[in-house]
């Protein structure tokens, strides 16, 4: 049962996993790093009095707060009683221990064919969201994506890819789903898409109804829910391209979010809290002209009829 500590497990190991907290030691030590800038900054210390309290160095501190390396339990536990949080030094231990010991789930698709580094940091940030929102202006979001519809999306982007390599890039896509959707404890999804995401025919008349039939069984699901925005709600003002907007678990305190914008050549992240912000802002507008869970419903259903 998830929240109550099963052999061998505390009580706050029990609420990591209700809380849903990633084994992605990229995503993990990224997150440790980043919290202790912002809690050093915070509270007035400079790094050289951080590097004092733990005797050691200014330049190890630097460590520490890019994620080149993880501090020490004991280092770990002195700078957060330094910095004013020992309140938290149970939390971040148990994630520091998680980061040791952790793996990547998509260690087995890790080539340059399949998997670039910009998308590591990506994928281990996402496993350790809570909610995931997200806007699609073109095609059907990745999440949802059957086999055959990520293969021709990825043949139309890539004409030259080898088979091989395609392969690699749709196994990474479902491996993604089932990480992410098919877990003990799943984030909460909620996606608005747009009608010409819904009628563009990737893949041919076949291909494209089997996806929308996808669509429609994912929208069943208790954590997910599917928004159809049509073409007569208007112009979307202040959305300019499709979006993910990354919530994470309360434990997790200043982190406000991450929203993340992917185009040709790479991605990126917004993360300070003006920004995310104004992706909120705009992810809420999107769902109020969109359609309702049923009525979106209805409308693939509709788009499923009209495909010849």
């Amino acid at each position: 049962m998830i929240g109550v500590p099963g052999p061998g497990q505390t009580p706050h190991d029990a609420k990591l996993r209700r809380e849903r907290v990633s084994t992605s030691p990229t995503a993990l030590k990224r997150w440790i790093a980043g919290e202790l800038a912002r809690l050093r900054e915070h509270s007035g210390r400079s790094r050289a009095e951080a590097a004092k309290a733990v005797r050691g160095s200014v330049q190890n501190i630097g460590h520490f707060e890019v994620g080149r390396r993880l501090p020490k339990p004991l280092e770990l536990e002195t700078l957060l009683r330094f910095y004013g949080a020992a309140d938290r030094t149970d939390f971040f231990l148990a994630l520091r221990e998680r980061a040791k010991k952790g793996t990547d789930w998509w260690v087995r698709f890790d080539s340059e064919d399949a998997l670039p580094d910009y998308l590591k940091l990506f994928l281990g940030v996402e496993a350790m969201a809570a909610a995931i929102e997200s806007w699609d202006a073109f095609v059907i979001p990745g999440l949802f994506q059957t086999r055959d519809y990520a293969d021709a999306l990825i043949r139309g982007a890539a004409p030259k890819l080898r088979k091989r390599q395609r392969d690699l890039r749709v196994g990474l896509r479902m491996g993604r789903q089932a990480e992410v959707l098919d877990g003990e404890n799943p984030p909460r999804v909620h996606a608005v898409i747009s009608e010409a995401a819904l009628r563009s025919v990737v893949g041919g008349a076949q291909v494209l109804r089997a996806q929308l039939a996808r669509l429609l069984e994912l929208a069943a699901s208790p954590n997910v829910e599917i928004q159809v925005l049509p073409f007569a709600s208007g112009l979307h003002t202040g959305v300019d391209g499709s979006f993910m907007l990354l919530t994470f678990p309360t434990d997790f305190g200043a982190e406000a979010g991450t929203a993340y914008v992917e185009n040709l050549v790479g991605v990126s992240y917004y993360e300070e809290a003006s920004a995310v912000a104004s992706f909120r802002e705009a992810i809420d507008r999107l769902k109020l002209k969109a359609l309702g869970r049923n009525e979106s419903a209805r409308f693939v259903e509709q788009v499923m009829e009209d495909i010849a």
